[in-house]
């Protein structure tokens, strides 16, 4: 389950790093591709990928060499379990080392991710825009058709041209939204898409993660060396 956890972790850092949202703690002088001199790399998330898929795979070792037994126990048994067990905590133990090093050293690119959250902020708002207009008196089957084909333009404009994203700005100037155009800003704010993301990570931290924290204060946890 750890080894889950981590891989998930590492795999969604390296997919934000090239996004270039977030990323892992980078070394004065550190090389970051040995061919392209330009390149960060997520090495740190990259050995967490390789030692848990490593310890993910080792269960189906155990799961054969219990299946193989004979009436009692044999000796591949035992001689299987003295490397299985130790690697298992091995590789453990270094993906926890790199998990924290990484966590203790995140760096957030909050501007880009506010670009990004821009550029697709226009296609999530449609669904509120929507109901507004109905609730405005609109016909749903006919605004969604509007909105359908306005969203096949500015997606094609986006992917085919390279351009912005003017979805926002074909809508207001479409005749059937009129009775809503002048409140449309008012939708287009992204705290108003994120539901109870905000609550849920204040109410994980105050329940979960800060009990565990206070019940281990006092252990000195000695981290060896990240090296990369």
């Amino acid at each position: 389950m750890i080894a889950q956890s981590a891989y998930k972790f590492s795999n969604d850092l390296r997919l934000l790093q090239n996004m270039k949202e977030v990323e892992e703690p980078f070394e004065k002088g550190q090389i970051g591709s040995s061919a392209m001199a330009y390149k960060r790399n997520p090495m740190r998330s990259e050995r967490i990928s390789a030692l848990a898929r490593f310890c993910l795979s080792l269960p189906i070792n155990t799961s054969v060499t219990a299946s193989t037994q004979w009436f009692e126990r044999t000796l591949d048994d035992s001689a299987n379990k003295r490397i299985v067990i130790a690697q298992s905590f091995l590789a453990l133990d270094g993906i926890l080392n790199l998990y924290i090093n990484i966590a203790e050293n995140l760096v957030v690119y909050d501007k880009v991710i506010s670009k990004h959250i821009e550029a697709e902020l226009p296609f999530m708002a449609t669904e509120v825009i929507l109901m507004e207009c109905v609730k405005a008196g609109g016909d749903r089957q006919a605004l969604h058709e509007r909105i359908r084909m306005h969203s096949m333009e500015s997606a094609k404009r986006v992917k085919a041209d390279g351009l912005d994203n003017d979805l926002i700005s074909r809508i207001k100037s479409d005749g059937a939204f009129a009775a809503f155009s002048d409140k449309i800003d008012a939708c287009m704010k992204p705290e108003n898409f994120i539901g109870r993301a905000a609550v849920q990570v204040d109410e994980f931290i105050a329940d979960i993660v800060n009990p565990l924290l206070n019940k281990n204060k006092n252990l000195k946890v000695d981290l060896k060396d990240i090296t990369v």
